[in-house]
């Protein structure tokens, strides 16, 4: 080979270079023309976003002045309104991180007051999960440099992640924050007994858009939390590591500098100095009538007995807003109980009575298939219609969950309408099925039927004998009547209920009054307390009364017209 050709083949090869070279270089150009714009759209779409939701505070409060009586309603409204408003913040953050913009300001103050205050802003998200959560500050006070808004987002990011990641039933989070031997920073170090960090996730961990294992734990994520975090404290010229070991837990260590020295003229603002205050407003996450978790509401049983129309409602849903919005708002039409998961809601239906179970479907600790599975999978429970409320939407999720034996299934978001009429509907359908049964099984027969009965049926037989056997019995109650069935209450509760609309004192009240009707036929001259007494009343006003709300005529004037009939 010559010298010309070797050279033709240089030129050549170079010309095929600068070419691909060319072309990644313009690729790369639009790439991050690409990006850019797109941050901007993201930066105009977030402030076009914060102004609205600006207005709709505002007109919150106002309507907060004038109507005061809705106090929960509006705290409801303004807690999601800050909600947004964080998470749009956090787009802003880090689209000023990716341009450069990110600046700090540091004031003067207490920085461990400052930090504590911030932590106990974040305490009721705690207690919504059962979560013990500790917060150690050595010293308790100390005077130094730090910009609040910025380690607000850092010491937010780093506790409500460690609260995602932490189960419920025995989980602790622990805020520990102390300085090192020169005073000149201050370490805060936050501990969780959670489920770790797989080794693959690690590497990758601080990344946008990291896709953790929010999903495994039931919860939503953004990817941008721990990502902003580390930008947040590089940019105080700080660092920050962890250490995790997958299902033990993790600790996140933040070192930042809090001497006036550490920063430049432009970050240091000389007017103002730390308000510890501000913490409350700047991060708080949970309204003041939501400090303490929702214990479950149990109605008592004389109320239940009350408004024996009234259907009780087991509402399961983590999300502790939308949970106290759906029990608000049903809880004027039905007797409502709550559960924070699936395996809550289990220990409650087992012991209390539930006529229908409107469930989330992803939720810590038991899911809302899961619950479906259980209960339908139970002899005893398995007649109790269940609702499940989800986010997803595809086709074969809603399969699985209606082949699981769920009654109906609601994408969200969902309107409230739709879902009473949800209940409605299954309530109304439930009626029908139980006229039907008992219009087919009618009062117990002494002779044997001509085909064999079914459990339901002997179930119904079973209590009728037994009611009839305690009739003069004016004590004979639901727990009498439960262990007499070889049942627990709620059981005995769901079952009935389930197969004739009553509950158990109404049924047994029924058969009381369907009983003395059949005795008046019998005997119309029997004396009205006589009667009375051997139908288990122990006052013949009241059983006179509730006489006549069964069947409209005074059990008097009932014997009465058959007298006169004979």
């Amino acid at each position: 080979m010559n010298l010309q050709t070797v050279l033709i083949i240089l030129i050549i090869a170079v010309a095929v270079s600068l070419f691909f070279a060319g072309r990644e270089l313009f690729q790369r150009s639009v790439r991050m023309r690409n990006r850019l714009q797109m941050n901007a759209v993201y930066t105009n779409i977030t402030h076009e976003l914060l102004t609205p939701l600006t207005v709709i505070s505002a007109s919150v409060e106002r309507l907060r002045s004038k109507e005061p009586a809705h106090e929960q309603d509006y705290d409801l409204m303004q807690l999601n309104i800050d909600r947004m408003v964080r998470l749009l913040q956090q787009i802003l953050e880090t689209n000023k991180s990716q341009s450069g913009e990110l600046k700090l300001l540091v004031a003067y103050g207490d920085v461990m007051q400052y930090i504590e205050q911030t932590a106990l802003c974040i305490e009721p998200l705690m207690v919504q999960k059962g979560i013990d959560f500790t917060i150690q500050c050595q010293p308790e006070s100390m005077m130094g440099w730090i910009d609040t808004d910025k380690l607000d987002k850092i010491i937010y990011n780093l506790l409500s992640n460690a609260a995602k990641y932490t189960s419920g039933s025995d989980g602790k989070v622990m805020l520990q924050v102390h300085t090192n031997k020169k005073f000149d920073h201050i370490i805060i170090k936050v501990s969780d007994n959670g489920i770790g960090i797989a080794q693959e996730q690690k590497k990758k961990l601080f990344r946008r858009f990291h896709d953790g294992a929010y999903r495994q734990q039931h919860t939503i994520g953004t990817g941008l939390g721990l990502a902003l975090t580390r930008e947040l404290v590089f940019l105080h010229g700080g660092s920050i590591d962890f250490d995790s070991e997958e299902g033990r837990g993790t600790t996140f260590t933040v070192s930042i500098p809090i001497t006036k020295e550490s920063f430049n003229a432009t970050q240091i603002d000389e007017n103002h100095r730390i308000d510890i205050n501000v913490a409350r407003s700047a991060i708080l996450d949970i309204a003041k009538r939501m400090r303490q978790q929702p214990t479950v509401e149990l109605p008592t049983p004389a109320t239940a007995d009350a408004d024996a129309d009234a259907y009780r409602l087991l509402i399961v849903e983590d999300n502790i807003e939308l949970l106290m919005l759906l029990n608000q708002l049903l809880s004027a039409k039905y007797h409502v109980m709550t559960a924070g998961n699936g395996k809550e809601a289990l220990d409650i239906v087992q012991k209390e009575p539930v006529d229908l179970i409107v469930s989330d479907v992803m939720m810590p600790v038991m899911d809302g298939m899961e619950l479906t599975r259980q209960i339908k999978g139970d002899p005893n429970l398995q007649h109790l219609p269940i609702i499940l409320l989800t986010a997803k939407t595809q086709e074969e999720d809603r399969n699985e969950a209606l082949q699981i034996g769920a009654d109906s299934y609601i994408t969200k978001p969902f309107k409230l309408g739709d879902l009473e009429l949800r209940i409605n509907n299954i309530i109304e359908n439930r009626k029908r099925v139980q006229e039907e049964f008992i219009n087919q099984l009618g009062e117990p027969q002494p002779e044997a039927p001509e085909t064999e009965p079914t459990d339901d049926e002997l179930f119904l037989r079973r209590a009728y004998d037994c009611v009839h056997q305690h009739l003069d019995d004016s004590d004979y109650d639901r727990d009498t009547f439960a262990a007499d069935m070889g049942a627990s209450a709620s059981t005995l509760y769901n079952k009935l209920r389930a197969l004739t609309g009553m509950n158990v004192s109404s049924f047994i009240r029924d058969q009381r009054m369907k009983e003395a009707m059949r005795m008046i036929q019998r005997t119309p001259d029997i004396r009205i307390s006589d009667l009375a007494y051997k139908v288990g009343f122990k006052d013949p006003k009241y059983f006179s009364t509730c006489f006549k709300k069964e069947f409209g005529i005074q059990p008097s004037e009932y014997a009465e017209n058959l007298a006169k009939d004979q």
